[in-house]
């Protein structure tokens, strides 16, 4: 019996006189027309005042120089009119849509709509009504609904996935869904609904991955230095609909696929954009963040290990952190330090590291033998165990070690070979403060971390820790000793968490019971920590460090909204999770298990990106 595999009918090349297929009820000739025009008349619109008066923040007062949100609609324009223009197979433009264009325009139209709108509400709401709207503003507001309503009338097709049998076992399944995508990816190319990009040369590639790193840099130096709230909204408004329309478009996957053949350059070059964002910054208001997000970054990393590598559920991975802190303050010379010892910085973080790895051999023993929610509640004991214990060791309750609630404070700056980490110093003309400095170092601790988490999960070990995870009675059969690579990966993770709270001692200056709590106002803490690493993509090394820079970020731009900022970031996560489950960076296998039909760009990127 012979299957027939039908391919997508949508081909770039837009069709005439069609019948209404979308949303609107529009031929989608016309709606196309409209997305395209409308597109372009919201990027002609960024360049004119959209009010008379500069006290709404950005001022947007003036002709022919976007500012603040303008410039966010701008982008969002021009992404819409991108891919509108590359439906129409304008020469040049068909690399921008290699999954076809016709989802991408709804979302980048959407982006800009949303920006949009939500800059002419504010503008109204705190200047006093639509009356403070100049005819730019005017114009925004219809260009960017022509756009969408545009958008919405192109056709909604997407192939119908193979029946699946429901009788059939987990991985029968999971190799029906492979074989399924592959069937349409390949008719995908042959209809030409997905253009390859064909051979490029090994320098154009690297220009590509050059210029990627650049934007990731643009566009992370740009959120984290948003001056004012609105600016924070839009900004969150136009990166998530427009990142999602890259996606749609495949264009993430096309570059997905370009780093993935060069892996090492593509590490380099991530680190090297991000060793250039102190000199991006005037002071150190955002180095302070910057700092901290690596901080976040780098024990969600480890915490990958555990949970996105060996799948054993680590609620109290916080307190490894703190074990890694506690001990680099003690070891300080800190004046409130009970043991009034001083040691240089790399004794100190590596005797954090090796402390922390002995606990998490003691703890990882006796409780590994146990399986999911009972294990979690097991680690969930020992975190809380951690802090009451750092809690009572003050002298009146238990041995004078970690001053009770007081904590270790005073904890000296770092001094590396003379360099001193609390004064500003300059390099190649640019002037860089504590912050910096620290962040500088603590980069290079997160390179370690990557590095070794790299070379772990391509080892026999991380091989034998995917097994476990998958299937630990069918691991222990193929002879792999379950007990032993899980606590493997318990100790290295914990040996990684100290060696980052060893930094975060002398970043803080203080280190205190609270900071280690299971569920702190102020990540990281346990439960942040398995939200970034679910959140990025378990298993992957970029989504932990993308997921934690979003759950450090997000908070502390969204203070503004005081005792609900709780409830939009709860929610902000529900609809994240609602829509992309696997993550955002997602491991290719973690994919095709949350999706019963994986669209044919997702197939062309590579576990572990």
């Amino acid at each position: 019996m012979t299957t027939q595999i039908t391919a997508p009918e949508t081909p770039n090349a837009p069709t005439t006189g069609s019948a209404p297929t979308g949303l609107i009820p529009l031929p989608e000739h016309i709606g196309r027309a409209l997305a395209t025009g409308g597109a372009l008349l919201t990027v002609a619109s960024a360049f004119l005042a959209w009010t008379w008066t500069s006290a709404f923040p950005g001022d947007l007062t003036v002709y022919g120089y976007p500012g603040g949100l303008q410039v966010l609609v701008l982008i969002g324009g021009a992404l819409t009119a991108l891919f509108a223009l590359s439906s129409y197979s304008v020469k040049g433009l068909g690399w921008a849509t290699p999954a076809g264009a016709d989802a991408a325009i709804k979302l980048a139209a959407l982006a800009a709509f949303g920006t949009t709108w939500y800059t002419v509400l504010a503008i109204s709401v705190k200047l006093g009504g639509v009356v403070n709207l100049e005819p730019g503003g005017y114009l925004a507001a219809a260009a960017s609904l022509t756009a969408l309503l545009g958008a919405l009338a192109l056709p909604f097709e997407r192939p119908d996935p193979d029946p699946i049998d429901p009788e059939d076992s987990g991985w029968n399944q999971f190799k029906h869904k492979t074989a399924h995508g592959k069937r349409q990816l390949q008719a995908a190319f042959a209809t030409g609904t997905i253009r390859p990009l064909g051979k490029l040369p090994s320098y154009a590639e690297i220009l590509i991955i050059i210029a990627a790193m650049a934007i990731g840099l643009t566009v992370f130096t740009y959120g984290i230095g948003t001056a004012y709230d609105e600016l924070f909204i839009g900004f969150l408004i136009t990166v998530g609909l427009c990142f999602t329309a890259l996606l749609k478009a495949g264009l993430v996957a096309r570059i997905s696929a370009i780093t993935s053949k060069h892996r090492n350059i593509t590490m380099i070059g991530a680190f090297v954009a991000a060793a250039a964002f102190p000199f991006t910054q005037s002071d150190d208001q955002y180095a302070t963040i910057g700092v901290y997000i690596l901080i976040f970054a780098t024990v969600a990393l480890g915490l990958n290990i555990v949970v996105g590598l060996a799948g054993l559920l680590d609620l109290g991975y916080v307190a490894f952190l703190g074990v890694g802190a506690y001990t680099a303050a003690l070891v300080s010379g800190s004046p409130s330090s009970p043991l009034h010892i001083q040691m240089p910085f790399w004794a100190s973080a590596l005797l954090g590291a090796l402390v922390s790895m002995i606990f998490g051999v003691l703890i990882g023993a006796p409780t590994l033998r146990l399986r999911g929610d009972y294990l979690a509640i097991v680690t969930l004991g020992f975190g809380e165990i951690f802090r009451i214990a750092v809690l009572n060791t003050d002298g009146t309750s238990g041995p004078d070690i970690t001053n009770g609630s007081a904590g270790i404070s005073s904890i000296p700056n770092l001094n590396i070979l003379g360099f001193d980490f609390g004064q500003e110093h300059t390099l190649l003309g640019f002037t860089i403060g504590r912050f910096a400095n620290y962040f500088l170092l603590m980069l290079l601790i997160t390179l370690v971390v990557v590095i070794v988490f790299r070379r772990s999960s391509d080892s026999r070990i991380g091989r034998a820790w995917i097994a476990v995870r998958e299937d630990e009675t069918a691991a222990r059969a193929m002879g792999i000793n379950g007990f032993r690579v899980k606590l493997v990966a318990f100790a290295l993770g914990a040996t990684l968490a100290g060696l980052a709270g060893a930094v975060q001692a002398h970043v803080t200056y203080t280190v205190t019971p609270e900071q280690y709590m299971f569920a702190h106002v102020v990540p990281p803490n346990s439960a942040f920590l398995l939200a970034a690493v679910v959140l990025g993509g378990m298993g992957t090394i970029s989504g932990p460090l993308v997921g934690a820079a979003l759950l450090y970020l997000i908070p502390a731009k969204l203070q503004f909204l005081g005792d609900y900022q709780l409830l939009a970031f709860g929610l902000a996560l529900v609809l994240l999770m609602r829509f992309r489950p696997e993550g955002l960076i997602p491991n290719r296998r973690r994919q095709l298990e949350f999706h019963e039909n994986t669209e044919a760009p997702a197939a062309l990127s590579k576990a572990g990106v």
